[in-house]
């Protein structure tokens, strides 16, 4: 997994195959480093655990270094947000094209630690996207930054993400949902439990959510078994992130940065069950194996 230069070519052939094209920005002069390239060294670097781009500099091939300065990748790359976007939803409907069970939950995204937050000038360029103070019952911590919402396939492939402030309430991204699922089945924990929500999904898309009932509700009924266990996919999916793609260590200082990071970790962690479903015929969430 070290040699960077034979991963880096592996990804990037696999890109190719994803889609024909190249160079996704429109520029007047047409740089060395093609869009394509500069997403395969992205992508390699989260594959490989280098998140700090001094580190990435450091081992990055000399045929690529000449290409590119390290300060136009950075700029390069946030805005080929829309591009990285793209290719994870190509790579997406090919792992999970006829599922119809998902899973539903969300994680807290800490920029600063708590005393620091007053003082912090992370990602409060906009206050639209500014982070704020939230709680996580789950890890009964308060934090300051974000939180990922996500959905997942139940064989643990992303089908979507957004992030949001971290006072947001977990429920409210169920909204979302309406605009990309209908007909299908969404495992979600006690969180989403809400009879509105519930009725409104099923009316308007056709979609099922499974939530345990509270023991004190009234006509108490135990979840199945099998909707429980599905449901720890997604918890597995997010501890991966956090451990083998660190998506709770912060080097951005903009929003636009942070949501690249993110986005990237996701795309890389997408990328690597491709290749090993469709390349290796081999179980898509062995993350920590070599693709080359």
């Amino acid at each position: 997994m070290n040699n960077f230069e034979t991963n880096y070519n592996k990804i990037l052939k696999v890109l190719k195959g994803i889609t024909n094209k190249e160079q996704f920005l429109r520029q007047n002069r047409q740089p060395k480093l093609k869009d394509i390239e500069l997403i395969a060294i992205n992508l390699t670097s989260e594959y490989l655990s280098f998140d700090s781009e001094c580190q990435l500099f450091r081992i990055l091939p000399e045929f690529l270094k000449h290409k590119i300065k390290r300060s136009v990748y950075n700029r390069r790359k946030r805005k080929l947000f829309f591009a990285i976007d793209f290719l994870r939803n190509e790579i997406c409907e090919k792992l999970i094209e006829f599922e119809n069970y998902f899973v539903v939950d969300s994680m807290p995204l800490e920029v600063v630690k708590l005393s620091r937050s007053n003082s912090s000038k992370i990602c409060k360029e906009d206050f639209f996207s500014a982070p704020n103070r939230g709680f996580c019952a789950s890890q009964n911590m308060h934090f300051y930054g974000y939180k990922i919402h996500a959905v997942c396939s139940v064989e643990g492939v992303f089908k979507s993400f957004d992030i949001s402030k971290a006072s947001v309430h977990d429920i409210h991204y169920l909204k979302d949902l309406k605009n990309q699922f209908s007909d299908c089945v969404i495992l979600g924990d006690k969180g989403y439990l809400s009879a509105d929500y519930q009725l409104d999904l099923f009316e308007s898309k056709r979609i099922k959510l499974e939530v345990p009932m509270r023991k004190n509700q009234d006509n108490y009924k135990k979840q199945a078994y099998i909707f429980k266990k599905k449901r720890k996919r997604i918890e597995t999916l997010f501890s991966q992130l956090c451990d083998q793609f660190m998506i709770r260590r912060n080097y951005a200082k903009t929003f636009d940065g942070f949501k690249t990071r993110i986005l990237s970790k996701l795309t890389a962690l997408t990328l690597i069950q491709y290749i090993n479903k469709f390349i290796f015929n081999r179980n898509i969430n062995n993350l920590k194996i070599n693709i080359v």
